[in-house]
């Protein structure tokens, strides 16, 4: 884990992970949002730096990164996992979301979703860029979206930890 994390400055051009990948400009965001598929299938969308959403390719959630927190699949429920630093070392600091607060935050991702699929269904989503060129990649995310969406948010099985 990097002791010292920064902002991405060009996100289509810096996760490469993301084989196709696109950015739009859409009313009402400050940010660029830019959404991208694996080849594994899984897939992501970021609002500049926060919030980020991670899914896998089943469109389970799998990872989130929103007010300034990192959140990781338990399986279950999501687990905030805080940053402590000493001079030495960098840790991880483990906190589960409590029923009430899982139903919140998922109703949450929810609208964010929601509200870019109607910007990408109503054309006020403006594509600027995209890898490879020839991919329809608003397309794609929209299927994405609608898969999501259309049912309640399931979470990706945990994502196993250190041994």
């Amino acid at each position: 884990m990097a002791r010292i994390e920064s902002d991405r400055e060009d996100l289509i051009a810096e996760a490469t992970g993301l084989i196709r990948r696109a950015e739009w400009r859409v009313p009402f965001q400050l940010d660029l949002v830019v959404a991208g598929f694996k080849r594994n299938g899984g897939w992501s969308i970021y609002w500049g730096a926060d919030p980020v959403y991670q899914f896998d390719a089943d469109g389970r959630l799998r990872r989130a990164f929103a007010h300034g927190s990192l959140w990781r699949t338990q399986g279950t429920t999501l687990a905030r996992l805080q940053r402590e630093r000493t001079e030495t070392e960098s840790s991880l600091i483990r906190q589960d979301f409590a029923e009430g607060e899982l139903t919140t935050f998922l109703a949450e991702v929810r609208q964010h979703l929601a509200t870019l699929l109607n910007s990408l269904d109503c054309d006020t989503a403006q594509l600027l860029r995209q890898v490879p060129g020839d991919a329809d990649v608003t397309a794609e995310l929209k299927a994405a979206l609608r898969s999501v969406i259309n049912h309640e948010i399931a979470l990706a099985p945990a994502i196993p930890g250190k041994k």
